[in-house]
Protein backbone atom coordinates (compact mmCIF):
# COMPACT_ATOMS: atom_id res chain seq x y z
CA UNK A 1 0.00 0.00 0.00
CA UNK A 2 1.12 3.35 -0.98
CA UNK A 3 0.32 6.95 0.11
CA UNK A 4 0.55 9.99 -2.50
CA UNK A 5 0.09 13.46 -1.79
CA UNK A 6 -0.43 14.91 -5.41
CA UNK A 7 0.29 18.04 -7.14
CA UNK A 8 -1.39 16.94 -10.20
CA UNK A 9 -2.27 20.08 -12.04
CA UNK A 10 -3.06 21.89 -8.59
CA UNK A 11 -3.69 25.47 -8.78
CA UNK A 12 -1.14 28.25 -8.88
CA UNK A 13 -1.58 31.09 -6.61
CA UNK A 14 -0.32 34.65 -6.98
CA UNK A 15 -0.76 35.31 -3.34
CA UNK A 16 0.67 38.68 -2.94
CA UNK A 17 -1.49 39.81 -6.12
CA UNK A 18 -4.47 38.73 -4.62
CA UNK A 19 -3.63 40.24 -1.14
CA UNK A 20 -3.57 43.83 -2.97
CA UNK A 21 -6.80 43.00 -4.85
CA UNK A 22 -8.50 42.13 -1.76
CA UNK A 23 -7.03 45.42 -0.32
CA UNK A 24 -7.92 47.49 -2.72
CA UNK A 25 -11.48 47.00 -3.03
CA UNK A 26 -11.74 46.76 1.38
CA UNK A 27 -10.10 50.42 1.60
CA UNK A 28 -12.54 51.34 -1.30
CA UNK A 29 -15.59 49.75 0.15
CA UNK A 30 -14.38 51.35 3.83
CA UNK A 31 -14.33 54.91 2.28
CA UNK A 32 -17.73 54.48 1.09
CA UNK A 33 -18.59 53.29 4.21
CA UNK A 34 -17.25 55.71 6.43
CA UNK A 35 -18.82 58.14 3.76
CA UNK A 36 -22.12 56.80 3.94
CA UNK A 37 -22.17 55.89 7.79
CA UNK A 38 -21.91 60.02 8.67
CA UNK A 39 -24.86 61.25 6.23
CA UNK A 40 -27.24 58.28 7.36
CA UNK A 41 -26.15 59.17 11.46
CA UNK A 42 -26.61 62.86 10.62
CA UNK A 43 -29.82 62.89 8.34
CA UNK A 44 -30.91 59.98 10.87
CA UNK A 45 -30.64 62.76 13.83
CA UNK A 46 -31.20 65.61 11.90
CA UNK A 47 -34.31 64.93 10.32
CA UNK A 48 -35.95 62.22 12.85
CA UNK A 49 -35.01 58.67 11.86
CA UNK A 50 -34.12 56.18 14.30
CA UNK A 51 -34.41 53.52 11.57
CA UNK A 52 -31.79 55.73 9.29
CA UNK A 53 -29.48 55.91 12.13
CA UNK A 54 -29.30 52.57 13.05
CA UNK A 55 -28.97 51.60 9.22
CA UNK A 56 -25.77 54.85 9.58
CA UNK A 57 -24.20 52.46 12.84
CA UNK A 58 -25.16 49.54 10.30
CA UNK A 59 -22.71 51.48 8.07
CA UNK A 60 -20.25 52.16 10.44
CA UNK A 61 -19.97 48.25 11.29
CA UNK A 62 -19.16 48.13 8.07
CA UNK A 63 -16.09 50.02 8.61
CA UNK A 64 -14.72 48.35 11.24
CA UNK A 65 -15.61 44.68 9.36
CA UNK A 66 -13.55 46.72 6.64
CA UNK A 67 -10.49 46.63 8.93
CA UNK A 68 -10.44 43.10 10.23
CA UNK A 69 -10.50 42.18 6.33
CA UNK A 70 -7.66 44.02 6.00
CA UNK A 71 -5.37 42.78 8.97
CA UNK A 72 -6.91 39.29 8.14
CA UNK A 73 -5.94 39.23 4.70
CA UNK A 74 -2.76 40.57 4.86
CA UNK A 75 -1.77 37.42 7.43
CA UNK A 76 -3.71 34.83 5.46
CA UNK A 77 -2.30 35.38 2.17
CA UNK A 78 1.35 34.78 3.41
CA UNK A 79 2.93 32.03 1.68
CA UNK A 80 3.27 28.55 3.45
CA UNK A 81 6.16 28.03 6.17
CA UNK A 82 7.49 25.03 8.54
CA UNK A 83 4.83 25.76 10.82
CA UNK A 84 1.95 26.12 8.78
CA UNK A 85 2.83 23.77 5.56
CA UNK A 86 -1.13 24.58 4.44
CA UNK A 87 -0.60 27.73 4.06
CA UNK A 88 -2.39 30.57 6.88
CA UNK A 89 -6.09 30.71 4.94
CA UNK A 90 -7.43 29.19 8.60
CA UNK A 91 -6.79 32.69 9.52
CA UNK A 92 -9.34 34.02 7.04
CA UNK A 93 -11.85 31.67 8.76
CA UNK A 94 -11.21 33.27 12.25
CA UNK A 95 -11.58 36.36 10.58
CA UNK A 96 -14.70 35.99 9.14
CA UNK A 97 -15.80 34.43 12.58
CA UNK A 98 -14.67 37.31 14.26
CA UNK A 99 -16.34 39.37 11.66
CA UNK A 100 -20.28 37.38 12.05
CA UNK A 101 -19.63 37.77 16.06
CA UNK A 102 -19.11 41.61 15.78
CA UNK A 103 -22.73 41.68 13.28
CA UNK A 104 -24.56 39.26 15.78
CA UNK A 105 -23.34 41.76 19.00
CA UNK A 106 -24.36 45.45 17.18
CA UNK A 107 -27.63 43.89 15.53
CA UNK A 108 -28.76 42.70 19.35
CA UNK A 109 -27.98 45.77 21.08
CA UNK A 110 -29.47 47.91 18.04
CA UNK A 111 -32.94 45.40 18.46
CA UNK A 112 -32.66 45.47 22.05
CA UNK A 113 -32.97 49.40 22.17
CA UNK A 114 -35.31 50.13 19.61
CA UNK A 115 -38.06 46.92 20.95
CA UNK A 116 -37.91 49.27 24.38
CA UNK A 117 -38.29 52.14 22.58
CA UNK A 118 -41.49 51.11 20.89
CA UNK A 119 -42.32 49.39 24.02
CA UNK A 120 -42.45 52.64 26.04
CA UNK A 121 -44.91 54.34 23.58
CA UNK A 122 -42.56 57.32 23.21
CA UNK A 123 -43.74 60.24 20.96
CA UNK A 124 -42.71 59.69 17.34
CA UNK A 125 -41.61 62.28 14.90
CA UNK A 126 -42.21 62.15 11.42
CA UNK A 127 -39.17 61.65 9.25
CA UNK A 128 -38.10 64.74 6.98
CA UNK A 129 -37.73 63.88 3.10
CA UNK A 130 -34.04 64.26 3.17
CA UNK A 131 -33.70 60.90 4.69
CA UNK A 132 -35.27 59.02 1.14
CA UNK A 133 -32.21 60.86 -0.34
CA UNK A 134 -29.86 59.74 2.27
CA UNK A 135 -31.39 56.04 2.36
CA UNK A 136 -31.54 56.10 -1.95
CA UNK A 137 -28.00 57.07 -2.01
CA UNK A 138 -27.38 54.49 0.28
CA UNK A 139 -28.87 51.57 -1.58
CA UNK A 140 -27.24 52.50 -5.01
CA UNK A 141 -23.86 52.94 -3.08
CA UNK A 142 -23.82 49.23 -1.21
CA UNK A 143 -25.37 47.46 -4.35
CA UNK A 144 -22.73 48.69 -6.18
CA UNK A 145 -19.94 47.99 -3.75
CA UNK A 146 -21.39 44.57 -3.44
CA UNK A 147 -21.05 43.53 -7.02
CA UNK A 148 -17.31 44.77 -7.15
CA UNK A 149 -16.67 43.07 -3.73
CA UNK A 150 -18.10 39.90 -4.82
CA UNK A 151 -16.53 39.56 -7.65
CA UNK A 152 -12.82 40.31 -6.30
CA UNK A 153 -13.56 37.78 -3.52
CA UNK A 154 -14.61 34.61 -6.36
CA UNK A 155 -11.84 35.73 -8.27
CA UNK A 156 -9.11 35.25 -5.68
CA UNK A 157 -11.18 32.47 -3.70
CA UNK A 158 -11.78 34.18 -0.58
CA UNK A 159 -14.26 33.25 1.54
CA UNK A 160 -13.54 36.63 3.90
CA UNK A 161 -14.03 38.82 1.19
CA UNK A 162 -17.49 37.61 -0.28
CA UNK A 163 -19.21 37.45 3.60
CA UNK A 164 -17.88 41.18 3.39
CA UNK A 165 -19.58 41.56 0.25
CA UNK A 166 -22.66 40.15 1.58
CA UNK A 167 -22.06 42.40 4.51
CA UNK A 168 -22.39 45.40 1.96
CA UNK A 169 -25.34 43.75 0.46
CA UNK A 170 -27.21 43.49 3.96
CA UNK A 171 -26.40 47.45 3.98
CA UNK A 172 -28.61 48.12 0.89
CA UNK A 173 -31.51 45.54 2.50
CA UNK A 174 -31.15 47.94 4.96
CA UNK A 175 -31.96 51.35 3.71
CA UNK A 176 -34.59 49.50 1.57
CA UNK A 177 -36.56 49.11 4.86
CA UNK A 178 -35.57 53.09 5.67
CA UNK A 179 -37.43 53.52 2.24
CA UNK A 180 -40.77 51.66 2.58
CA UNK A 181 -40.54 52.46 6.58
CA UNK A 182 -40.14 56.49 5.76
CA UNK A 183 -42.87 56.69 3.30
CA UNK A 184 -44.85 54.82 5.51
CA UNK A 185 -44.40 57.18 8.26
CA UNK A 186 -44.85 60.30 6.44
CA UNK A 187 -48.14 58.50 4.83
CA UNK A 188 -49.21 58.48 8.89
CA UNK A 189 -48.02 55.37 10.27
CA UNK A 190 -44.96 56.97 12.15
CA UNK A 191 -44.79 53.78 14.08
CA UNK A 192 -43.18 52.01 10.92
CA UNK A 193 -40.06 53.85 11.86
CA UNK A 194 -38.97 52.15 14.63
CA UNK A 195 -40.34 48.54 13.57
CA UNK A 196 -37.88 49.07 10.19
CA UNK A 197 -35.01 49.92 13.08
CA UNK A 198 -35.91 46.69 14.24
CA UNK A 199 -35.98 44.62 11.40
CA UNK A 200 -32.65 46.06 9.81
CA UNK A 201 -30.95 44.75 13.70
CA UNK A 202 -32.53 41.43 13.07
CA UNK A 203 -30.73 41.35 9.69
CA UNK A 204 -27.92 42.32 10.84
CA UNK A 205 -27.93 39.38 12.92
CA UNK A 206 -29.20 36.91 10.47
CA UNK A 207 -26.08 37.87 8.54
CA UNK A 208 -23.71 37.60 11.68
CA UNK A 209 -24.68 34.37 12.73
CA UNK A 210 -24.36 33.10 9.13
CA UNK A 211 -20.96 34.15 8.81
CA UNK A 212 -20.23 32.53 12.52
CA UNK A 213 -21.71 29.49 11.76
CA UNK A 214 -20.19 28.68 8.23
CA UNK A 215 -16.76 29.41 9.62
CA UNK A 216 -17.29 27.05 13.10
CA UNK A 217 -18.44 24.24 10.46
CA UNK A 218 -14.99 25.06 9.13
CA UNK A 219 -13.01 25.11 12.09
CA UNK A 220 -14.40 21.89 12.70
CA UNK A 221 -13.58 20.31 9.66
CA UNK A 222 -16.96 19.73 8.15
CA UNK A 223 -16.78 18.10 4.86
CA UNK A 224 -18.34 18.37 1.48
CA UNK A 225 -21.90 18.21 0.70
CA UNK A 226 -23.51 14.91 0.06
CA UNK A 227 -24.09 15.29 -3.65
CA UNK A 228 -20.25 16.90 -4.16
CA UNK A 229 -19.25 13.60 -2.20
CA UNK A 230 -20.62 11.23 -4.51
CA UNK A 231 -20.05 13.07 -7.20
CA UNK A 232 -15.74 12.48 -6.64
CA UNK A 233 -16.80 9.20 -5.65
CA UNK A 234 -17.86 7.97 -9.27
CA UNK A 235 -15.44 9.64 -10.77
CA UNK A 236 -12.62 7.89 -8.96
CA UNK A 237 -14.92 4.45 -9.41
CA UNK A 238 -15.37 5.07 -13.23
CA UNK A 239 -11.34 5.70 -13.63
CA UNK A 240 -9.87 2.74 -15.09
CA UNK A 241 -7.51 0.06 -13.03
CA UNK A 242 -9.71 1.29 -10.10
CA UNK A 243 -11.78 -1.80 -8.41
CA UNK A 244 -13.03 -0.31 -5.14
CA UNK A 245 -12.90 3.34 -3.64
CA UNK A 246 -13.05 4.07 0.31
CA UNK A 247 -12.34 6.45 3.01
CA UNK A 248 -13.02 9.50 0.91
CA UNK A 249 -12.71 12.37 3.31
CA UNK A 250 -12.72 16.38 2.46
CA UNK A 251 -12.33 19.64 4.52
CA UNK A 252 -12.26 23.00 4.08
CA UNK A 253 -9.21 25.63 4.57
CA UNK A 254 -10.85 28.79 3.61
CA UNK A 255 -12.36 28.19 -0.21
CA UNK A 256 -9.89 25.52 -0.94
CA UNK A 257 -10.32 21.53 -0.67
CA UNK A 258 -8.34 19.42 0.76
CA UNK A 259 -9.01 15.56 0.03
CA UNK A 260 -7.90 12.06 1.49
CA UNK A 261 -8.90 8.66 -0.73
CA UNK A 262 -8.22 4.97 -0.24
CA UNK A 263 -8.16 3.60 -3.55
CA UNK A 264 -8.07 -0.50 -4.27
CA UNK A 265 -6.10 -1.60 -7.19
CA UNK A 266 -5.50 -5.63 -8.80
CA UNK A 267 -2.42 -6.59 -6.11
CA UNK A 268 0.16 -7.94 -9.03
CA UNK A 269 0.66 -4.37 -10.37
CA UNK A 270 3.38 -2.52 -10.27
CA UNK A 271 3.99 0.73 -7.52
CA UNK A 272 4.67 2.76 -10.65
CA UNK A 273 1.26 1.75 -12.19
CA UNK A 274 -0.99 2.06 -9.41
CA UNK A 275 0.95 5.33 -9.09
CA UNK A 276 -0.05 6.77 -12.06
CA UNK A 277 -3.93 5.08 -11.44
CA UNK A 278 -3.93 7.83 -8.24
CA UNK A 279 -2.97 10.48 -10.77
CA UNK A 280 -5.69 10.06 -12.99
CA UNK A 281 -8.31 9.92 -10.19
CA UNK A 282 -6.89 13.14 -9.57
CA UNK A 283 -7.05 14.58 -12.83
CA UNK A 284 -10.71 13.75 -12.85
CA UNK A 285 -11.75 15.30 -9.80
CA UNK A 286 -9.67 18.66 -10.38
CA UNK A 287 -11.20 19.03 -13.77
CA UNK A 288 -14.69 18.89 -11.60
CA UNK A 289 -14.15 20.70 -9.06
CA UNK A 290 -11.61 23.76 -9.40
CA UNK A 291 -11.14 24.64 -5.71
CA UNK A 292 -9.57 21.80 -4.87
CA UNK A 293 -5.69 22.46 -3.06
CA UNK A 294 -4.60 18.56 -2.33
CA UNK A 295 -5.63 15.65 -3.03
CA UNK A 296 -3.56 12.70 -0.40
CA UNK A 297 -3.91 9.08 -2.36
CA UNK A 298 -3.43 5.66 -0.75
CA UNK A 299 -2.89 2.62 -2.68
CA UNK A 300 -4.52 0.19 -1.48
CA UNK A 301 -3.88 -3.87 -2.69
CA UNK A 302 -7.19 -4.91 -0.43
CA UNK A 303 -10.00 -3.57 0.86
CA UNK A 304 -9.10 -2.27 4.50
CA UNK A 305 -13.08 -0.92 5.36
CA UNK A 306 -14.30 -4.34 4.61
CA UNK A 307 -11.34 -6.50 6.16
CA UNK A 308 -10.07 -3.96 8.70
CA UNK A 309 -6.58 -4.65 9.35
CA UNK A 310 -6.29 -7.66 6.82
CA UNK A 311 -2.55 -7.35 6.93
CA UNK A 312 -0.69 -7.25 10.23
CA UNK A 313 2.51 -5.37 10.50
CA UNK A 314 4.27 -7.85 12.19
CA UNK A 315 4.92 -10.26 8.95
CA UNK A 316 8.88 -10.77 7.89
CA UNK A 317 10.61 -8.02 5.48
CA UNK A 318 12.05 -9.26 2.45
CA UNK A 319 15.37 -9.96 4.26
CA UNK A 320 13.74 -12.21 7.13
CA UNK A 321 11.84 -14.03 3.83
CA UNK A 322 15.57 -14.58 2.13
CA UNK A 323 16.94 -15.89 4.97
CA UNK A 324 14.39 -18.20 5.46
CA UNK A 325 14.37 -19.38 1.76
CA UNK A 326 18.09 -19.82 1.70
CA UNK A 327 17.56 -21.69 5.52
CA UNK A 328 15.18 -24.29 3.53
CA UNK A 329 16.11 -24.18 -0.29
CA UNK A 330 19.56 -22.78 -0.04
CA UNK A 331 20.93 -19.42 -1.31
CA UNK A 332 18.58 -18.49 -4.62
CA UNK A 333 20.59 -18.10 -8.06
CA UNK A 334 22.51 -14.81 -8.83
CA UNK A 335 20.11 -12.58 -10.90
CA UNK A 336 16.77 -13.63 -9.36
CA UNK A 337 14.50 -11.12 -8.00
CA UNK A 338 11.95 -11.65 -5.44
CA UNK A 339 8.18 -10.04 -5.52
CA UNK A 340 6.26 -10.35 -2.76
CA UNK A 341 2.12 -9.40 -2.17
CA UNK A 342 0.94 -9.20 1.44
CA UNK A 343 -2.54 -9.97 0.95
CA UNK A 344 -4.72 -10.99 3.67
CA UNK A 345 -2.28 -11.62 6.37
CA UNK A 346 -0.57 -13.98 4.00
CA UNK A 347 2.92 -13.22 2.07
CA UNK A 348 2.75 -14.27 -2.10
CA UNK A 349 5.61 -15.20 -4.07
CA UNK A 350 7.07 -14.52 -6.87
CA UNK A 351 10.20 -15.81 -7.59
CA UNK A 352 12.25 -14.63 -10.85
CA UNK A 353 15.11 -16.59 -11.98
CA UNK A 354 17.87 -15.08 -14.75
CA UNK A 355 18.11 -17.26 -17.86
CA UNK A 356 21.96 -17.14 -17.07
CA UNK A 357 21.26 -19.11 -13.70
CA UNK A 358 18.99 -22.12 -14.51
CA UNK A 359 17.69 -23.85 -11.53
CA UNK A 360 15.76 -26.87 -12.54
CA UNK A 361 15.58 -27.86 -8.77
CA UNK A 362 13.90 -24.83 -7.89
CA UNK A 363 10.53 -26.10 -9.02
CA UNK A 364 6.70 -24.46 -7.75
CA UNK A 365 6.21 -27.75 -5.97
CA UNK A 366 9.87 -27.79 -4.03
CA UNK A 367 8.88 -24.26 -2.59
CA UNK A 368 5.37 -24.41 -1.47
CA UNK A 369 6.39 -28.34 0.16
CA UNK A 370 9.66 -26.43 1.75
CA UNK A 371 7.48 -23.11 3.41
CA UNK A 372 4.08 -24.65 3.92
CA UNK A 373 5.39 -24.63 7.57
CA UNK A 374 5.78 -21.15 7.89
CA UNK A 375 2.41 -19.45 9.50
CA UNK A 376 2.88 -16.19 7.11
CA UNK A 377 2.94 -18.32 4.02
CA UNK A 378 0.45 -18.01 1.33
CA UNK A 379 1.43 -18.90 -2.17
CA UNK A 380 4.66 -19.22 -4.50
CA UNK A 381 5.39 -19.81 -8.11
CA UNK A 382 8.54 -19.52 -10.06
CA UNK A 383 8.94 -17.70 -13.07
CA UNK A 384 12.00 -18.59 -15.54
CA UNK A 385 13.26 -16.40 -18.11
CA UNK A 386 12.65 -17.56 -21.63
CA UNK A 387 15.89 -18.21 -23.83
Amino acid sequence: MEQHSSSHQKPVRNLDKEKHAASRVTIIGMFLDAFLGIIKVIGGTLFHSQALLVDGIHSFTDVASDWVVLAVMRLSRKEPDADHPYGHQRIETLGTLLLGSILIAVGAALAWENILRLLAGEDLKVPGWPVLVAAAVSVIGKEWIYRYTRRVGIRIRSDLIIANAWHSRTDAFSSVVVLVSTAGAMLGFVWLDVVAAVVIALIIIHIGWKFTWDSVKELVDTGLSEEDTEMLRTIAMGTDGVRNVHELRSRRMGHDILLDIHLVVRPEISVSEGHQIGMKVVAGMRDSLGNIRDINFHIDAENDEKYPNPTEPNLPSREEIRTQISQVLGELPPHSKLRLHYLKNRIHLEIFLDESYPAPDLTNDRVREALAGYPWFGSARVWVAAS
